[in-house]
């Protein structure tokens, strides 16, 4: 099958990835750590969906998007499988086993339409999304399991939803092959339903901290 050239357009979507899982280095202690995965999260989260169709910068083509997912599905599924076993809330745990069986689906689903194709992954020069993703695997790996490890997985998993979702709908617009095309739609109603299941256990543990806090008060 020919491939044309795609549309320029911004990779604001990669970089909103690579923003959400930056974090600070292995070495630095547990409560540090918490503080930057907390503040960043809340950052990315935050971070409205860009206006794509102004003052484009650069090329997002069908190699590009298909690295790209390859490795936002690599990575969620790699703190899938974290959470399913580090986790201390029953709906982290089920959560984690979700992420790690669902990502690892459609990273398959990725290759196979990549392998059709002939599209030979090729991430952005500028992409540092599996180096960010590896850190923050890495701090949630040395951070010590509890309700604060918890909330840090959560919320990195809402932000992580937020920008896999925007990265889904600038794809779909730069994306040329129509195979490429037809997986990212039928993911997004995936990766939609997992920013609300992340949402609600977010609301959840935010809920629990509340009452914690309060009960600690009362004489």
């Amino acid at each position: 099958m020919s491939k044309r050239p795609a549309r320029s357009m911004a990779i604001v979507s990669a970089c909103a990835l690579t923003v959400m899982w930056a974090a600070c280095s292995k070495s630095a202690k547990n409560s540090d750590s918490l503080a930057v995965m907390d503040t960043t999260a809340k950052s990315a989260a935050a971070t409205p969906i860009p206006d794509t169709t102004a003052a484009p910068t650069a090329v997002l083509t069908d190699v590009n998007i298909v690295a790209l997912l390859d490795e936002a599905n690599a990575g969620d599924s790699a703190m899938g499988k974290l959470a399913s076993t580090k986790g201390t809330s029953a709906a982290v745990k089920e959560f984690g086993r979700d992420m790690a069986r669902d990502h690892h689906k459609l990273r398959e689903a990725g290759q196979a339409v990549a392998k059709k194709e002939n599209l030979a992954p090729q991430a952005p020069s500028n992409d540092t999304l599996a180096t960010a993703s590896a850190k923050m695997q890495d701090n949630l790996t040395s951070m010590a399991k509890g309700k604060d490890w918890d909330k840090a997985y959560i919320d990195n998993e809402v932000a992580v939803h937020q920008s896999v979702l925007n990265l889904l709908q600038t794809a779909s617009t730069a994306a040329q092959d129509t195979s490429l095309k037809a997986l990212i739609t039928k993911a997004q109603p995936t990766i939609q339903a997992h920013l609300e299941k992340a949402q609600s256990i977010q609301s959840k543990l935010a809920g629990a901290a509340t009452t914690d806090s309060t009960a600690k008060k009362k004489p």
